[in-house]
């Protein structure tokens, strides 16, 4: 008996001594594991907290913005660096035309920006405006990244709206098939949808202000004011470029005959008329006022002394031939028109302010010219 006792204790010892190397070593292998568990939730951790801190500093960039090209500039160019994308895109809708109008004002060249794309209507986005996160599928999001030389693989598209109205969509690509997975948190593209949003809202409303400030009412062109604010950039441009850029001065002859005949209302269409004859006869760039009463200015850029005289030539023509008719009577219209020119010299310090103000005035100098010489004519104020 005392034998077989003696046995199951040894047995009993051995076992607890097994039991205690592994008990150590599935504690050590726990604690190695927890330990590994941790340092990764840590580097996570790390990772998303200088991913908040590229997200406040883009998102304080963005609030800073007050017109809308840079808004679009900083959206499609710079958040690729803040957030580590390869392709991105930004769909605005643009159904009557604002937006490309304020965008041309400004001279800012929308048709060739890659990734911004205006609609015309809605037809083209997420009609539920819930984003879409997960692998890129041809067939069904080809429209929203056009134009690039190579297609993301995985996408978030992101709708944009405000107060009920449907802005457009950003949307962020990644060559990286598992970057942008459907089972992934949306309350960071949310969160950005709704800033990103906020931002279009107030350019497009601060935009749309200030551009019906710069349109004179009765041509649907732009105004006085409007020349004021663009000459200075247009001149700052051309001095960088070394480009020339070029004054029209406009004035159609005879004018208060025309009230006097057929009344302000037969006046108001010849003005009318002949504003929309002359700026189809010009550039989408290029930048065409009402300057005041029967005046309007036209300033040309990349246009030099030469091809300036060339195009009024064949706006003088445009307008001499133009049918107007009110209340059943034929209206006959001229205009004269004066030009000059202004070549920059490269590296040269200029007063843009003076430059202008000689530009104008000898332009309107030719003008006076060429009501001098006879009306309906074009004359050369030279290069200022």
């Amino acid at each position: 008996m005392i034998k077989y006792f003696s046995q199951k204790l040894l047995v009993l010892r051995d076992y607890l001594n097994y039991s205690e190397n592994n008990l150590e070593e599935d504690l050590t292998a726990d604690l190695i594991l927890l330990q590994n568990q941790l340092e990764s939730m840590l580097d996570r951790v790390q990772k998303n907290s200088a991913t908040l801190q590229k997200f406040q500093a883009f998102e304080m960039r963005l609030l800073k913005l007050n017109n809308l090209s840079d808004t679009i500039d900083h959206l499609l160019d710079e958040a690729k660096n803040y957030f580590d994308l390869d392709v991105i895109s930004l769909c605005l809708i643009d159904e009557t035309g604002e937006i490309s109008k304020t965008l041309s004002d400004k001279g800012y060249p929308f048709s060739s920006k890659t990734g911004l794309i205006l609609l015309n209507d809605e037809k083209t986005l997420i009609s539920n405006n819930v984003p879409y996160i997960g692998i890129y599928q041809h067939n069904q999001y080809t429209n929203f990244f056009p134009h690039f030389d190579r297609l993301p693989a995985s996408i978030a598209i992101t709708p944009l709206s405000r107060r009920g109205r449907n802005l457009g969509s950003l949307n962020l690509g990644s060559y990286q098939a598992d970057r942008f997975a459907n089972n992934m948190a949306t309350d960071f593209i949310e969160h950005l949808s709704s800033v990103v949003s906020v931002c279009l809202e107030n350019n497009l409303n601060v935009e749309e202000i200030r551009r019906v400030s710069y349109i004179d009412t009765l041509t649907g062109i732009n105004n006085r004011r409007f020349l004021d604010q663009r000459i200075g950039e247009e001149l700052n441009a051309c001095q960088r470029t070394a480009e020339p850029v070029s004054c029209q001065f406009f004035d159609i002859d005879f004018f208060k005959s025309v009230n006097d005949k057929h009344g302000h209302q037969g006046g108001d269409q010849v003005l009318s008329l002949v504003a929309a004859t002359i700026k189809n006869q010009l550039r989408d760039n290029d930048v065409f006022v009402r300057y005041g009463g029967e005046e309007f200015v036209g300033l040309l850029s990349n246009t030099n002394e030469v091809r300036a005289l060339e195009i009024a030539e064949r706006i003088r023509k445009a307008i001499q031939i133009l049918p107007i008719t009110f209340n059943g009577v034929s209206i006959p219209v001229t205009i004269s028109i004066g030009v000059s020119t202004h070549v920059p010299i490269a590296k040269s310090i200029v007063n843009i302010d003076k430059i202008a103000t000689r530009l104008i005035k000898s332009a309107d100098s030719a003008l006076y010219k060429a009501k001098h010489n006879g009306r309906n004519r074009v004359e050369n104020g030279g290069v200022v």
